[in-house]
């Protein structure tokens, strides 16, 4: 598999190499994770989904030997780890796991400095590297640094998280469910937050999850895992929801593979409108000449951070009375640029506007995508499909065709065709 580069040119993620991987346990008789051989790409995001107890966890643990392997090996950039200290190894691979695992008499700084203070980095570099890793997932450094984790939302301890399994610069980041414990809203922005990080990045990742969904939007492949990790099924999504390669497989992908197929494509794919927008800070007559000589009704009012903050009407400016406190009606929901078009429809058929703001890194607005737009490329994709299918089914045909008239040329040489 080719490797991805950096804007340099650099290798940032690093190749791993799984070989007859398998984990028993003392008074079990059956392995937990059974002869499991695996390549993944370097800078490739590789997501293990599978039914409860399948091992999915186990074998993610033994990448960094969290959990020892019984047998089998593992090669990191061709380099065997299996028999290196396994202390050495967990600082060179990044790790993320559910409910963030921040220390809670630490603060997000303390936390994020973890791994740089062990490998002996100086203290200048390390404070540089915090500021970094914060900013890189969106926290403000100036705000959160000497915050707590108890300070902070669950969506936000997650950030610290990441920020934190990335902060020594490892070519390799192990996620084990790292969203799972956070609300719906939260988790989808989340999730694009890390596929914006791997786009800059390009680090080598492996996420657990038992969400088919989240693995579909999140990963370049998927790796469908039965009881003991025996692989179903490890190729693209695409692959896998077009053409799944058993019953089983096809249980996780489950009804409307076509409407799943939306969490391919990405907002930035189907084009960002321009949407008139002003701030808090411009007095109300100017916003009020906006709108009477803009051509339209509506206009975004945005906080003083650039966020979105209200759609204002002529009626709400008309009720104002001087003021803008309880003009408009809350924008609902965002999304940003790396969202799925299931992720945009979902907050599109929510908010009775009939669009969704689009926001950038920290939630500063960029535009907006609407209903039309994103009909228009659900028809796009299901017109695809129904072509991809008309296809399939001609290069079927043709595949059974030289085959009948193989066996009529047989039986005319047996004298069974006259």
């Amino acid at each position: 598999m080719a490797e991805r580069r950096d804007g340099s040119g650099a290798v940032t993620g690093a190749t791993i190499e799984l070989e007859r991987l398998t984990k028993r346990y003392p008074g079990n008789p059956a392995p937990s994770v059974d002869d499991v051989t695996m390549e993944i790409g370097a800078g490739e995001t590789v997501v293990f989904v599978g039914p409860s107890g399948c091992g999915k966890s186990t074998l993610l643990r033994m990448v960094n030997r969290l959990i020892e392997p019984s047998s089998g090996r593992i090669r990191i950039n061709g380099e065997d780890v299996t028999d290196i200290d396994a202390v050495k190894l967990r600082r060179r691979v990044g790790y993320a796991i559910q409910a963030s695992g921040l220390f809670p008499h630490m603060t997000v700084a303390e936390n994020v400095a973890q791994v740089p203070r062990m490998l002996g980095w100086r203290r200048p570099r390390i404070r540089e590297r915090v500021e970094e890793m914060l900013d890189l997932v969106g926290l403000d450094p100036r705000e959160f640094h000497g915050r707590y984790p108890r300070q902070l939302s669950g969506g936000q301890q997650q950030r610290v998280g990441v920020a934190r399994a990335l902060a020594a610069d490892p070519p390799v980041l192990l996620m084990d469910e790292p969203f799972g414990a956070v609300d719906p809203i939260t988790r989808d922005h989340l999730q694009d937050e890390l596929i914006r990080l791997q786009q800059e990045l390009h680090k080598t990742i492996v996420f657990v999850t038992h969400d088919f969904d989240e693995a579909i939007k999140l990963g370049d492949r998927i790796a469908v895992l039965r009881e003991r990790s025996h692989i179903a099924q490890f190729d693209t999504p695409e692959a896998i929801l077009t053409n799944p390669a058993d019953d089983f497989v096809s249980g996780f992908v489950g009804a409307g593979a076509a409407l799943k197929r939306l969490n391919l494509t990405r907002v930035r794919d189907v084009g960002i409108a321009d949407f008139p927008a002003v701030t808090l800070d411009e007095p109300l007559q100017a916003i009020f000449n906006r709108l009477r000589t803009g051509g339209g009704n509506e206009l975004l009012l945005l906080d003083r951070r650039n966020r979105p903050y209200k759609w204002l009407r002529r009626g709400d400016l008309m009720r104002a009375r001087g003021s803008l406190a309880r003009a408009g009606t809350l924008v609902g929901d965002t999304v940003t640029r790396d969202a799925t078009l299931r992720d945009a429809l979902e907050a599109v058929l929510t908010d009775s506007s009939g669009r969704v703001a689009v926001t950038g890194r920290r939630g500063q607005y960029l535009g907006v995508v609407d209903m039309e737009t994103l009909l228009n490329s659900v028809h796009e994709l299901l017109e695809a499909d129904r072509l991809a299918a008309v296809e399939h089914q001609h290069e079927l045909a043709e595949q059974r065709a030289p085959a009948t008239g193989q066996q009529l040329e047989g039986l005319d040489q047996e004298g069974g065709v006259s």
